[in-house]
């Protein structure tokens, strides 16, 4: 199976090649049809840092003023897919000054130069979608005080590129890439002289793209909310841009757009941010709120499942659970293995997180990232309650599925008195020691406390045969399982109580007491909260609580409570500065 993935990989991108080169030959004229509208969002912080000289993609700073950041020796997936993306012109866009605008142009200019050709690591559907929608959004910035010569290769350039998508866009991968890919065929159309015929074709496939790859419910396969937030992007995006060019967006199109706008307003913590679950992180600052607006849609969530995530909320607290089976087969090619963790948000601060997608740090911590341990769950000793196995091709590049996993997770939200009760469980570690995990969480209706619940079960006879014969063979008594709660890196954790508790004090001044059962031990220990766009990990702290499973039934019983004397209602004012460290 790996040996037949690394062929279908080469000759995928043996064949983007050979399309790519082929096109060098051909001489498409063509110019933008009107002044083309930006639409994607930058930071400014980065543009600056950029027109400094800092060049920083996917977890690599180098000081290089001068240098484009092709010259950078990194040779890493990630980081090609970064700079080959040319997502950094949205950055640069954002400072604005005429300093900004040169160094976009030059870049953009020497991309043509290496590039342009067909070469290079650019030339694959998806990247090449993504590239030509900034070229077009920012096409003014990058030609103004061009010679007559360099807007000539310009354009003919932006015009091979709309060719190689008419040609492979059906090759990129099922999901985000053939959006990705699709969505710059459709921009390319609309807004380059002589690309009209790309059109029709771009927004039919698109809406088929709509109803095989998002369902009913507004979900992805992936199961990946950041993922979902730039799907729905694109769809707004290019919605907005067929509109203007007097062109009417397909049913299936904006039907898709309506089912998704309610799920990521579900997956979004109470200060804006997405929930982080397999490989997302919390979505580019203003991105989810921008393309809320453009979508037109004003439906509210609810305390219900979306896209297999359970949404608690109440007061100023909202709590995000994995309540589905993980992905699976291709589709898990970024999955984690996060069956029933959590995370919780009180107002403008996140309290309890999962450590997020490692991508930007390594291989090492991409998988570690990945494990059960690496999220506010129940771990048992030595396992995951999924693995990760074999390797699959995904857009012509290998990635490790995830496999093993669950085969079941059930899930129950009900209102009970003055709380929302949150019941799940699933069969991940049943194979191997007969245990189901159960996790009940009580949101009470003020949002200021949430009472828990983890048991490890044996629940029918073939489950107790399977936890005996385990029992046995193990070398100590019983099955050793812990309750992780990552805490976000701006929580202060002391030990509180003489042991028996432990205060949390967020930057606002909010400060919550975590409490635990006398049955099990609580650890304070070290963890890492693994953000994209920063060089290292960063440092932050976990409550671990310890159990031993000797018999059918064990649990762990704790709660998190705003303190007595916090305010109902806190002014946070506490400025966030964010840098990369």
């Amino acid at each position: 199976m790996a040996q037949t993935n690394n062929l279908s990989q080469l000759y995928l991108q043996l064949m983007h090649g050979l399309t790519a080169r082929a096109l060098r030959f051909s001489r498409p004229e063509t110019d933008f049809k009107a002044a083309p509208e930006p639409r994607s969002i930058g930071s400014y912080a980065r543009g600056k840092q950029l027109c400094a000289g800092n060049l920083m993609f996917a977890g690599h700073l180098v000081e290089a003023p001068g240098k484009a950041p092709w010259d950078i020796p990194v040779r890493e997936q990630e980081f090609l897919d970064e700079v080959h993306g040319f997502g950094w012109l949205d950055d640069l866009a954002a400072v604005g000054t005429p300093t900004a605008g040169k160094l976009a142009e030059a870049w953009a200019t020497d991309w043509i130069r290496r590039y342009g050709g067909g070469r290079g690591a650019g030339w694959v559907p998806d990247l090449t979608g993504r590239r030509l929608i900034r070229w077009v959004h920012h096409g003014l910035m990058l030609v103004q005080g061009k010679s007559p010569k360099a807007r000539d290769e310009f354009f003919l350039t932006l015009g091979r590129q709309a060719m190689f998508l008419g040609r492979r866009w059906s090759k990129a991968a099922p999901g985000l890439p053939r959006f990705e890919a699709l969505s710059g065929l459709i921009y390319a159309g609309l807004s380059l002289k002589n690309m009209q015929h790309y059109v029709a074709p771009a927004t039919s496939a698109l809406a088929r793209e709509c109803r095989t790859q998002i369902d009913a419910s507004g979900a992805i396969l992936t199961r990946n909310p950041e993922e979902l937030l730039e799907v729905f992007t694109l769809l707004t995006w290019t919605a907005a841009a067929l509109r203007d060019a007097d062109w009417t967006p397909a049913p299936a199109h904006l039907e898709a757009i309506d089912r998704i706008a309610p799920t990521l307003r579900s997956l979004r913590h109470c200060d804006g941010s997405l929930a982080r679950f397999h490989g997302g992180g919390r979505g580019i600052e203003g991105r989810l709120d921008h393309a809320l607006v453009q979508s037109g849609n004003k439906t509210v969530e609810s305390n219900a499942l979306a896209m297999g995530y359970a949404r608690l909320s109440a007061g100023r607290t909202s709590v995000v659970i994995d309540a589905a089976r993980p992905p699976f087969g291709r589709a898990s090619i970024n999955a984690h293995a996060s069956s029933l963790a959590f995370e919780l948000c009180s107002g403008r601060r996140p309290l309890i997180v999962n450590c997020g997608s490692g991508v930007s740090f390594g291989a090492d911590w991409r998988r570690a990232g990945r494990a059960t341990p690496s999220h506010s769950t129940l771990y048992i000793d030595g396992l995951s309650s999924a693995r990760l196995g074999r390797t699959l091709s995904y857009g012509g590049h290998a990635r490790e599925a995830l496999t093993d996993g669950p085969t079941e997770l059930l899930c129950e939200i009900s209102q009970m008195g003055d709380k929302i009760r949150f019941e799940g469980g699933h069969n991940g570690y049943v194979a191997l020691n007969g245990l189901t995990h159960v996790r009940k969480l009580d949101l009470s209706a003020d949002g200021r406390s949430l009472i828990a619940e983890d048991i490890l079960m044996a629940i029918d006879d073939k489950d107790k045969r399977v936890f005996s014969k385990a029992f046995e063979a193990s070398e100590l008594a019983g099955f050793g399982y812990q309750v992780r709660l990552h805490l976000h890196p701006d929580v202060d954790p002391q030990i509180d109580l003489g042991g028996r508790a432990v205060s949390l004090t967020l930057k606002s001044g909010e400060i919550w007491l975590l409490r635990f059962d006398s049955t099990c031990q609580m650890q304070l220990e070290n963890s890492v909260y693994l953000e994209t766009g920063r060089l290292h990990p960063r440092a932050t702290k976990q409550i671990v609580l310890s159990q031993r499973a000797i018999e059918y039934a064990s649990r762990i019983s704790w709660s998190l409570s705003k303190a007595h004397d916090t305010a109902v209602a806190v002014r946070d004012v506490h400025l966030d500065v964010t840098a990369a460290g």
